[in-house]
C-alpha cells in the first residue's frame, strides 16, 4: 500500500513536470533544460584549408566545437562570401567562441596582455601586423562558420546558448575584466557638447568581475584622446582607425569617475550575422537585412535570432562583444568587451517555411522568451538600393524616419502573417501594445526594433515554427 501511494505520487510528478517541459516549450525560443550535452572537440587554433570537407561527415546527433580568438580565426572589419570559413558545421550542432573587442587597444595592459589570441590579433610592428587586412569597418569577427546545406532562401537560426565575460589574461587582475566605452567622433552627441574643449573624445575603462559574482561594472578611469602615432608612423588625432594601442604616456587618465554608481550588466553581441551576396567584402559597421552590427541590448544569452541565407553555407560571423549599452549607442560605443558565447545553428529549409511564422521573414528577427522583435534600418538593403557606391554613401543617408518606417511594416506583415491579423488589426495592435526603440544612431544605416508581447496571444493564433 505504501508503495502504491508512492507510485501514484511519482506518475503525478511526472505529469506536472512534463507539463511544465511543454509549456516552456511553446513560450520559450528553445528549451535551456540541460540535456545530454555533446562532448567538446579540440579548440580550433587555425583556419584549414578545406573546411567544408566536414559537410560530408554528417553525424546522428549535435556536435561540440570551440573556436580560439586568434589572428587566425578573425577577420578584422568585413563580413565576406569570399572568406575562406573556420569550421564547417551541420544543422544543431554547437559552437563555443571567442567574441574579442576592438576597444582592447584603449588599454593593452588591461584587455590584452597576457592573453596570446588576443595579443597575436593586436600585433603591430613597424614590419608587420597580426592581422594585416583591417577594414573597410572596425570590428573583430570570428568566423566564419560555414552551415552545411544552406541555401539562398533558407533561414538560419542562431541561438546564444551562453554568453560569458572572458577574464583578463593579465595575472595584475585576477577575475576581473574590463571594456572601454568611446564617445567618439561618429557619436550622436558629438556636436551638442556644451563644455570646453570642443569637440573632444573620452575613453571610459570601466571594471568587472569576471567570475560573475558581481552582476555590474564601475568605471576605473578615463582619458581624453590626445594625438596616437601607430607603428607605421602616422599620426591619429581622432579614434579613426581599428586597432590603435594607445600611449597612455601620451593622456592624462582621470580616476575620479563616476564614483558611487554600479552599472547592471546587460551582456550581448553588437554584430553577428551573414555574409550579404550584392559585394565581395562588406564593410562591418552598417547593419542590413544580412544582420551584421545591428547593436541592440536585447541580443542575449537565451534569445535566437533569425537571419537570411544569400550565399552557399550562410558564412556566420561574431564579435563586438557588450558588457552593456543603452537603446541607441548615443555616445559611439556600447561598455566593449571581450565575451565567450556558445551558440546552436538550427537551419531552416525554404520548402520548411511555407504556411509557419517564418515564412516570408527576410530581415533579422529575434526571438526572446516572451517577445518578438523585427529590426529596420534607414534602407533595408542599403547594398542593392544605393547602387556601386553604397558602402560609402550609406554613411551620408542615415535617417530615423525611414528605419522606423520599415521597421513598422515589416512587424504589422510579420503579425498578418504569424498571427493571422488583418492590416487594421496589425496595426491597432502595434500601437497599443507593441514598442519602438532606437537601436542605434551610430553606424549608418541607423536602427528601430519593434517589440510585440507573445503573451497576448492565445496558442491557436500563432501559426506553428518549421520543424527543425
Amino acid at each position: 500500500m505504501v508503495w502504491g501511494r508512492k507510485r501514484k505520487r511519482f506518475f503525478l510528478l511526472s505529469g506536472i513536470l512534463g507539463l511544465l517541459l511543454i509549456t516552456l516549450a511553446n513560450f520559450s525560443p528553445f528549451l535551456s533544460v540541460k540535456a545530454a550535452e555533446p562532448k567538446a572537440m579540440s579548440p580550433i587554433t587555425t583556419r584549414p584549408a578545406q573546411a567544408t570537407a566536414g559537410c560530408t561527415k554528417k553525424s546522428a546527433s549535435s556536435n561540440r566545437y570551440q573556436i580560439t580568438g586568434n589572428a587566425n580565426t578573425v577577420q578584422w572589419g568585413f563580413f565576406s562570401k569570399k572568406s575562406p570559413p573556420v569550421l564547417a558545421v551541420q544543422s544543431k550542432d554547437y559552437v563555443t567562441m571567442d567574441l574579442i573587442t576592438h576597444h582592447a587597444g584603449d588599454d593593452y595592459a588591461r584587455m590584452i596582455q597576457g592573453d596570446p589570441g588576443i595579443e597575436s590579433i593586436y600585433r603591430w610592428t613597424a614590419t608587420e601586423k597580426g592581422v594585416s587586412d583591417r577594414g573597410p569597418g572596425v570590428h573583430i569577427l570570428t568566423g566564419p562558420v560555414y552551415v552545411c546545406d544552406a541555401e539562398p532562401g533558407d533561414l538560419l537560426e542562431v541561438r546564444i546558448v551562453d554568453l560569458k565575460l572572458k577574464p583578463s589574461g593579465n595575472p595584475r587582475y585576477p577575475g576581473k575584466t574590463f571594456g572601454s566605452n568611446a564617445a567618439a567622433w561618429w557619436g550622436f552627441h558629438y556636436k551638442n557638447l556644451s563644455q570646453e574643449p570642443k569637440p573632444r573624445e573620452v575613453i571610459t575603462i570601466y571594471e568587472m568581475d569576471a567570475t560573475g559574482k558581481q552582476q555590474w561594472a564601475t568605471a576605473a578611469y578615463s582619458f581624453r584622446w590626445t594625438n596616437q602615432t601607430t607603428p607605421d608612423g602616422k599620426s591619429h588625432g581622432t579614434i579613426d582607425y581599428p586597432g590603435i594601442i594607445v600611449d597612455h604616456g601620451k593622456v592624462k587618465e582621470t580616476m575620479d569617475v563616476l564614483n558611487g554608481v554600479k552599472v547592471p550588466l546587460r551582456l550581448h553581441i553588437g554584430a553577428m550575422g551573414l555574409a550579404p551576396k550584392e559585394a565581395d567584402i562588406v564593410n562591418s559597421i552598417p547593419p542590413g537585412y544580412f544582420g551584421g552590427n545591428i547593436d541592440d541590448r536585447h541580443v542575449a544569452a537565451g534569445t535566437s535570432m533569425y537571419y537570411p541565407v544569400s550565399v552557399p553555407g550562410a558564412l556566420f560571423s561574431a564579435g563586438d562583444a557588450h558588457a552593456t549599452q543603452g537603446d541607441s549607442e548615443l555616445n559611439g560605443t556600447a561598455i566593449e568587451t571581450s565575451l565567450v558565447g556558445t551558440f546552436q545553428f538550427v537551419l531552416h529549409k525554404k520548402a520548411a517555411l511555407t504556411g509557419t511564422i517564418l515564412d516570408k521573414v527576410d530581415y533579422p528577427l529575434l526571438e526572446t522568451p516572451d517577445s518578438w522583435i523585427v529590426h529596420g534600418f534607414t534602407f533595408r538593403n542599403y547594398l542593392a538600393e544605393l547602387g556601386p557606391e553604397a558602402q560609402t554613401k550609406i554613411f551620408q543617408m542615415s535617417s530615423l524616419d525611414p528605419a522606423l518606417k520599415n521597421c513598422s511594416t515589416q512587424l504589422r506583415d510579420f503579425l498578418m502573417n504569424g498571427m493571422n491579423l488583418t492590416e487594421d488589426e496589425a496595426y491597432s495592435l502595434m500601437t497599443v501594445s507593441g514598442d519602438f526603440a532606437i537601436t542605434q544612431v551610430v553606424d549608418a544605416n541607423w536602427g528601430v526594433h519593434g517589440i510585440i508581447p507573445k503573451a497576448m496571444f492565445e496558442k491557436k493564433r500563432i501559426k506553428s515554427k518549421p520543424i527543425a
